[in-house]
Order: structure tokens, then C-alpha cells, then sequence
């Protein structure tokens, strides 16, 4: 119980036990409800973080004890903080139960219920306990205590996670953010410099590599391995840690978020195949539209294809092969659709791409018959069929055939095999897109996580009328660029002529 009696003295770092090396002293001394580490990488934080922790949890509510909620970056990163805790409450002589397993019932992307695997340590006397989650839960909400967020710039949306944590410092909790860095324009570094502007409440510590040697790392290295500490061999070691990060150690060891930001693409390269002739056209609906009447809902829709869309398919040539691809979104993000183009040199070319907000399923269904339907040559599609999306791959696929449309489950892989090809297509000159801002968002938005290019949950934007963006443009774009390099056999056809005015559209219904 020293340790309790420490807290509620507040005592200075220098008074804290010395099993921890100064740095993480003045981690855990510091009493600031919202507190952030920008850190080089295995300089033990989190380790000390656990100590913290096993001694609030263990506290009554008068000594200031709380639960704790831990949220890793991944399991074996969860099991290695839960297997701390466990140790530090055996050294503390704390009365504690066993490392239970369990599952944690979260609401998905789309409403669907999923389970979250948890690791919990109760401590009985103080009715308390420690909950370390292996991925960040999509709800927060009714939850009271200690907050602990590990690698933090690496969560997939660390703007949610922080909307939601500070709702625990309204009644007394507390919030800790310990990170890496992952780029310059990366949620966590921006948190970290508003602190430092003061224009958010809360302390930064930086903890680089280098520093955390000074402060006795490799000392505690040696103590471990049962190596008597020599200074010539922590600087072999050094060396060794530097030589093996190479160009990525000032951002892995040095906590200097690196300028590229971990963004798949760059500026100017999206920007350099873009055009200012081609357009982006804009359906957004409004709340309720979804409770009219099927009739006003295909009438309003109809009009505004037919003022909007159907004279730029109606310029397209009628020569080469034409492909679309399909992020679907519902509400809150937008439902993306961009058609390519192939010419003689098979070079394809976005003629628009159309983006809603808003939209409901059937209406969503309206619009993409008419693209396809009137896209000159029209060889293949690309759906988006997470979730909901499901919906529009099948009848798609019923509409035009099964080998004509890929339903696509954005999977890792699919990223991992797909993303470097549409990126290759940029590079290589082959592909054109409208020069639109939020286009370029989008497509800045793809970031390089654990060898996946994809776009992190953690990715928002905002339009210019305020709607929010979430990479759409970007994925879509990679889906149609996927089904013209997947197109299905060339089939024969006969046109039917072109559409001329609204009433000829009621085919397309």
C-alpha cells in the first residue's frame, strides 16, 4: 500500500520506486487527467504504464480507484499488457483473481453485432477491475474510469476514440495516449502539437530512444539477460537498433513524424492525372426522402439523371470498352461511382465521377442502371458488397450477369494485391481522373498500415458543405480500375439508340 500512500502525498518522481527508470517516473508522477507519450519504439512505457494501473484498480473509490480500459493495437500487443498487469499485482502483494478471457459484444460498421476479445483481472476488495480490449470497440459510451489508448496513431479511427474518451474525464477518469509516430498529418501527431499550442488541455511527453538509454534502458537490457552493463556495449547496441531502423528511425526512435505521413499517394501525383474538364456531379438527398412515395422518389430521381448524367454519357464515343466501380455507402459516407473509359491506347479515362449522399438502396439501384446501361460497350463492373453493399452487387449482377459483375469483399488481401496495381496506373500515365478537391482528398487519404494500402477508419474529411468523406472517390476508383484490367469475354450487342429526353428513361426504371 506504499504506493497508494505515494499518490495521495504526491510526492516528486524522484520518490518513486526504483525499479522505474526516469522517464517513466514522470509519466506516471504526472497527475494531469489527459496526458500523451510521443515515444521511440520498446522504451518500456506501456510496461510502466501497467504498474500505474494495477494500483488504481486495486484502490477503493476514496484512494481513487477506478476501472481501467486498455485498448492495444492487436492481441499479442493485449496479451503483453495484461501479463504485465498480472505481474506488477503480484508484486504489489495485491489481491487479485485470475486472467479471465472472454468476448465483448460491439455494434459493427453496419449495425451488425461482432465480438471483441477481452482479457479482465478483477480485484475483489476494491471492486475494480482491469479490461484490456485486443481492438477498439466501435462504442464507448456508459463507461467510467482510466482510459488507456496504446499506440495510439495506430488506431484505425483515433478521432472517435478520443470523441469517446473524453467523456470518461467528466466524472474524475482519466485518458492516456502512448504512441509512435506515423506520419506528420496523422491524428496523433496533430493532437500532440495542438497540446503544445495550447489549444487543447493536457501534457506531452517525448520519450526518443537515445534518451531512454541515457536514462538506464539498456542498464535494465543487460539486468534481464543477466549481462554485466559495459558503456562500449550499449553503443554496439545502439548502433545496431539504428542500423537495423535505417531510414525509418527517426520516426520509430526519434518520435519525428515522418513527412510523407504514411499517405500511399502523393500530391502531386494525383494531382498529375487530373483534369479540369472533367466533372463531378453531386445527388444529396434529404433526410426523409427514403418515407416518400416510390413514384416521387424514381420522378425527383429520374429528372435529375436525365438533367445531370445523362448528357455526359450521351457524349461519350462510341468506340472502346467501358467499366465501372462502386463504393457504397448508405449514410454518413458517400456512395462513390466512377466510370472509366478505354481508348484505342488503353488508357482509361474517368468521363465523371458521381457521388451521393443520402441516397436510399433503390434509388442508389436507379442511378447505377443508368450509368451502366448507357456507358458505350459496357464490359464490367466492380461492387463494393460490405454490408449493405451486398444488396446493389446482386442485383447488378442480375441485371448484367455474374461474370460481368466482381463483388468485391474489401478484404486486406484485396488491398495488398489490388491498391499497388491502381497506384502503378497513376505512375504510368494510364489513367485520368476529374481535378476535384475532394477527389484529391480521397485519394490522399490511402495510407500504408502494416504493409496494407488502404483507407484507416480514422481517415474523415469534410466537404465544402460540410459532409463527411471517408477516402470514397479513392476506393472507387480502385474498383473500377480492377474490373478493366478483369473484364469479362467481349460480348456482341445492338444499340438501341441513344436516349433522348426523360420519357425515353422510363426503361431504365
Amino acid at each position: 500500500m506504499a504506493r497508494l500512500l505515494w499518490r495521495a502525498a504526491a510526492v516528486n518522481p524522484s520518490d518513486l520506486p526504483s525499479v522505474l527508470l526516469p522517464y517513466q517516473q514522470r509519466w506516471i508522477a504526472d497527475p494531469s487527467p489527459f496526458k500523451v507519450a510521443e515515444k521511440g519504439r520498446r522504451t518500456g512505457l506501456t510496461w510502466a504504464e501497467a504498474a500505474d494501473d494495477v494500483l488504481i484498480a486495486a484502490a477503493d473509490k476514496a484512494a481513487g480507484g477506478q476501472n481501467v480500459y486498455y485498448i492495444g493495437q492487436d492481441k499479442d500487443m493485449t496479451e503483453e499488457y495484461i501479463d504485465a498487469c498480472a505481474m506488477w499485482a503480484r508484486e504489489f502483494n495485491q489481491v487479485a483473481g485470475q486472467i479471465d478471457q472472454g468476448l465483448w459484444e460491439d455494434e459493427g460498421e453496419f449495425g451488425e453485432k461482432k465480438n471483441i476479445l477481452v482479457y479482465t483481472i478483477r480485484f475483489p476488495k476494491a471492486k475494480h477491475r482491469i479490461t484490456a480490449l485486443a481492438s477498439r470497440p466501435r462504442k464507448l459510451r456508459g463507461r467510467q474510469g482510466v482510459l488507456v489508448g496504446d499506440e495510439a496513431a495506430f488506431q484505425d479511427d483515433l478521432d472517435a476514440l478520443i470523441k469517446a474518451a473524453m467523456a470518461f474525464l467528466i466524472w474524475g477518469g482519466k485518458v492516456r495516449l502512448i504512441s509512435t509516430h506515423f506520419g506528420v498529418d496523422n491524428a496523433f501527431n496533430t493532437m500532440v502539437q495542438d497540446i503544445r499550442a495550447g489549444k487543447q488541455k493536457g501534457t506531452v511527453h517525448r520519450i526518443t530512444f537515445r534518451q531512454a538509454v541515457m536514462e538506464g534502458l539498456y542498464q535494465r537490457v543487460c539486468l534481464r539477460m543477466g549481462k554485466v552493463w559495459t558503456q562500449a556495449e550499449q553503443d554496439v547496441w545502439v548502433e545496431g537498433i539504428y542500423d537495423y531502423y535505417r531510414d525509418n528511425a527517426d520516426e520509430e526512435l526519434d518520435c519525428i513524424p515522418s513527412q510523407s505521413s504514411g499517405a500511399y499517394f502523393s500530391r502531386a501525383l494525383v494531382e498529375a492525372r487530373m483534369s479540369p474538364y472533367l466533372p463531378v456531379v453531386r445527388l444529396t438527398l434529404p433526410e426523409g426522402f427514403e418515407l416518400r412515395s416510390q413514384h416521387e422518389r424514381e420522378s425527383v430521381v429520374r429528372d435529375w439523371l436525365a438533367a445531370n448524367v445523362m448528357p455526359l454519357l450521351k457524349a461519350l464515343p462510341a468506340t472502346g470498352r467501358s467499366y465501372y466501380g462502386m463504393d457504397f455507402a448508405r449514410s454518413g459516407d458517400l456512395s462513390v461511382i466512377t466510370p472509366l473509359v478505354e481508348d484505342q491506347g488503353l488508357h482509361r479515362k474517368a468521363p465523371f465521377i458521381l457521388e451521393m449522399r443520402n441516397v436510399p438502396f433503390k434509388q442508389q439501384e436507379q442511378v447505377l442502371f443508368c450509368v451502366a446501361d448507357n456507358l458505350p460497350n459496357f464490359a464490367c463492373g466492380a461492387n463494393d458488397v460490405r454490408g449493405n453493399g451486398q444488396y446493389l452487387g446482386e442485383v447488378a449482377a442480375q441485371r448484367y450477369g455474374g461474370t460481368r459483375i466482381h463483388r468485391v469483399m474489401l478484404t486486406q488481401q484485396w488491398y495488398i494485391d489490388e491498391m499497388p496495381r491502381y497506384k502503378a496506373a497513376f505512375e504510368d500515365g494510364q489513367i485520368t481522373l476529374p481535378r476535384d478537391d475532394g477527389v484529391l482528398t480521397d485519394h490522399r487519404a490511402v495510407q500504408m498500415i502494416k504493409g496494407v494500402p488502404k483507407v484507416p477508419d480514422g481517415a474523415k474529411a469534410k466537404d465544402a458543405d460540410g459532409g463527411q468523406r471517408h477516402g470514397d472517390s479513392a476506393v472507387s476508383g480502385a474498383l473500377a480500375w480492377y474490373a478493366s484490367r478483369n473484364a469479362a469475354a467481349p460480348i456482341e450487342f445492338q444499340s438501341d439508340g441513344p436516349i433522348s429526353s426523360p420519357d425515353d428513361y422510363q426503361g431504365f426504371l
